[in-house]
């Protein structure tokens, strides 16, 4: 990226992006807060984390217009860690799994992600937006009549102002106006306060306080590293999401890195773990936030909030953050998926459908991608292995094996039921012109079918062996096919 390009990305629309990561700003902190008892950290903890998370990762990250904070996919790993050794032990986490990601970062392993295909990544945001809006039904089941009226109010604002114009964001103009009308008229509605008690000062740098031994290192290891790999992989699919909507490219490399030095960060300042979360982003996007001005603003405008106006904020009504995620849930879900379902190939259908199933009945984001990438494998070689075929032609003595297509672990076994090793010919010649093998598997099957018909006094010949498109059996077999 050159100098040029990311000044270009702090300095477009410097306006409508402060009043973005504003919006993105309230859309942070009930989340966040309802994170922390998650992860069984205070809510000061967790907001502590967005804040420098928030800021760093607008300098440091990749992807341009991401909203990045305390996420509940990492604050579900880190809840056991925090429940059996305490919060101090969860600080060492985090440091680690910041120098993960560097470490991820500099090896190129974000290339992973090539491997997760469209229908997953369509699972993956539809079973956030789900998770999304389930979270704020207890906000509108369990309320009195007030309280539905102000987040159908909210609603009204939010869908119809933007018809009279668009200079503020509608959320924001959602919040003032409920605020005010609450203050005004009294009424009895839970507000931010009734989330948990909100930080009073700025965070101070502290280093984690445990034991440095090789004890304390093997404990901590296996959550950092589940941490790194969770937070990595929402963030590296959130980034794809903002890819998608705003039809530019950022650096999945420079976005690893970065998230690994803002958790680094976040962990010295008494924070959480964070990544890119996907609801923010999109409202983010929505209202215009494109560059990393608005990703700056959420994080620095969330430490205003919490600390210098804490008190105002506490009076915002719960129904206007409710009215906010319920706007956030629906522009996140792909709507459109659900006319491709009929149209699209039903083992891609099916992988999207799985996706959503696992990620929504265990609210874990990784655990729903893995299973998705994993089906999308499995389909993937089902349908490749159905593109091999073997033609048997007989002349005299002789039998001609025509080997088409692609082989591979999940085919090799069709090229082996395809050769009669009982026949009565004294010849069999095995053309492989318009073949691949690919793997171990392959090209021991070739050895395993050559060596049974020869131990059968067969005279065996394989043709069409070229170096340059069978060079994986010249280096793997053990025998010397490529001389035939």
């Amino acid at each position: 990226m050159t100098f040029a390009t990311y000044r270009a990305q702090w300095a477009c629309n410097p306006l409508r992006e402060v009043l973005a990561g504003m919006v993105g700003t309230f859309a942070l902190i009930p989340e966040v807060i309802a994170f922390s008892y998650v992860a069984g950290i205070t809510p000061a903890t967790a907001l502590y984390a967005s804040f420098v998370l928030g800021v760093a990762i607008a300098v440091t990250g990749g992807r341009p217009g991401m909203i990045s904070g305390a996420a509940g996919s990492v604050a579900l790993v880190a809840a056991a860690l925090v429940h059996r050794h305490g919060a101090q032990y969860m600080l060492a986490a985090t440091l680690m799994a910041g120098a993960l990601q560097v470490i991820f970062g500099l090896c190129r392993l974000q290339v992973l992600m090539r491997f997760v295909s469209r229908e997953v990544r369509t699972g993956f945001v539809n079973a956030l937006a789900i998770l999304i809006f389930s979270a704020q039904i207890p906000q509108m089941t369990h309320v009195n009549w007030q309280g539905c009226a102000l987040v159908a109010l909210g609603l009204a604002i939010i869908y119809l102002l933007p018809r009279l114009g668009t200079a503020i964001p509608s959320p924001l103009i959602c919040i003032v106006a409920l605020t005010a009308l609450t203050l005004w008229h009294p009424m009895p509605v839970r507000t931010v306060a009734d989330l948990g008690a909100l930080p009073d000062g700025l965070p101070t740098l502290a280093l984690p306080h445990v034991p440095m031994t090789w004890e304390t290192l093997g404990l901590v290891f296996p959550y950092a590293l589940a941490m790194a790999a969770v937070g990595l992989l929402e963030s590296l699919m959130t980034a794809r999401v903002v890819d998608d909507t705003t039809d530019t490219h950022g650096d999945p490399r420079m976005e690893s890195t970065g998230l690994g030095v803002s958790n680094i960060l976040a962990g010295l300042f008494g924070g959480i773990a964070g990544c890119g979360m996907i609801g923010q982003t999109v409202g983010n996007l929505r209202y215009g936030g494109r560059g990393r001005l608005s990703t700056f603003t959420a994080g620095a405008f969330l430490l205003l909030l919490t600390t210098v106006l804490h008190r105002y904020v506490a009076q915002v009504p719960m129904a206007a953050l409710v009215a906010i995620m319920i706007m956030v849930s629906i522009s996140t879900f792909s709507w459109s998926s659900l006319r491709d379902l009929l149209r699209h190939p039903r083992l891609s259908s099916l992988t999207m459908l799985v996706t959503v199933a696992v990620v929504v009945a265990t609210h874990d984001l990784a655990a729903g991608v893995g299973v998705g990438v994993l089906l999308s494998g499995v389909f993937f070689a089902w349908r490749v292995m159905g593109l091999l075929h073997v033609e048997k032609h007989t002349s005299g003595r002789a039998d001609l094996y025509i080997v088409r297509g692609q082989v591979f672990f999940a085919s090799a076994e069709l090229l082996y039921d395809a050769v009669d090793f009982h026949t009565t010919s004294k010849i069999v010649a095995i053309a492989v012109h318009d073949a691949r093998f690919w793997d171990v598997t392959a090209v021991g099957m070739l050895e395993k079918i050559v060596a049974k018909l020869r131990d059968r006094g067969i005279d065996v010949q394989v043709e069409g062996l070229h170096r340059e498109q069978h060079g994986l059996i010249d280096d793997l077999s053990d025998e010397p096919l490529l001389a035939m």
